[in-house]
């Protein structure tokens, strides 16, 4: 009887190591298949990374993949490296997702909340990148512009390059020096026309 006993707990203890080393794999498995996007460049405050039902509190060189929902927390900033090229800059309370590849700042993004700067840089080779929104779609163009909050209203302002907006059946081409609003969602780009400087300057002191 006690052989028999003994035989049994064996078995049991064989049976949940082979059951935690199965769960340490997958989770293994599943971490590897994850493509990496880029890496935390800078950070000020509070941001988080979220896919599925895990959510990392990030921090400086912190890695970043694909499917990432990033959120900041109130007065944070964050500078994401994204691909070889590009420099992501958020402001406060902002919810942006790295939903494509980004091999060489190509891809796509969603803006669910809050200011963005997208910096690619100067010579770059362009690459097709997206940036969706609940006002628009803003097809890049190998530029440094600001999109979100802005005097009231959705903005996009072109520092450098420019962008196309489109909304509600309507495309402008944003250019050097010029920004375009957009009051509500379901509202159209308004025609492309230069920003006051102080509007401008509220707009990078909002993601810097």
């Amino acid at each position: 009887m006690p052989g028999t006993q003994h035989r049994l707990i064996r078995r049991s203890l064989l049976r949940l190591i082979g059951f935690g080393l199965g769960t340490l794999y997958a989770g293994a498995d599943r971490a590897f298949a994850r493509e990496l996007a880029g890496s935390v460049e800078e950070i000020k405050g509070e941001a988080f990374a979220q896919a599925e039902s895990e959510q990392r509190k990030l921090e400086h060189a912190a890695p970043l993949f694909i499917a990432d929902e990033v959120t900041t927390g109130a007065a944070s900033r964050l500078a994401l490296h994204l691909g070889k090229d590009t420099m992501v800059r958020l402001g406060e309370l902002a919810h942006l997702t790295i939903d494509r590849s980004l091999e060489n700042a190509g891809g796509e993004l969603t803006l669910a909340s809050g200011p963005l700067l997208f910096d690619r840089k100067a010579g770059a080779q362009p690459k097709a990148l997206n940036i969706r929104t609940s006002f628009a779609l803003i097809a890049v163009r190998g530029t440094r512009f600001f999109a979100g909050p802005s005097a009231g209203v959705f903005g996009v302002f072109v520092e450098r390059g420019n962008v196309a907006v489109s909304a509600a059946g309507r495309e402008v081409v944003v250019g050097d020096g010029q920004g375009t609003n957009i009051a509500h969602p379901g509202d159209e780009p308004t025609p492309p026309a230069p920003w006051k400087q102080p509007r401008i300057d509220a707009a990078f002191a909002s993601v810097l």
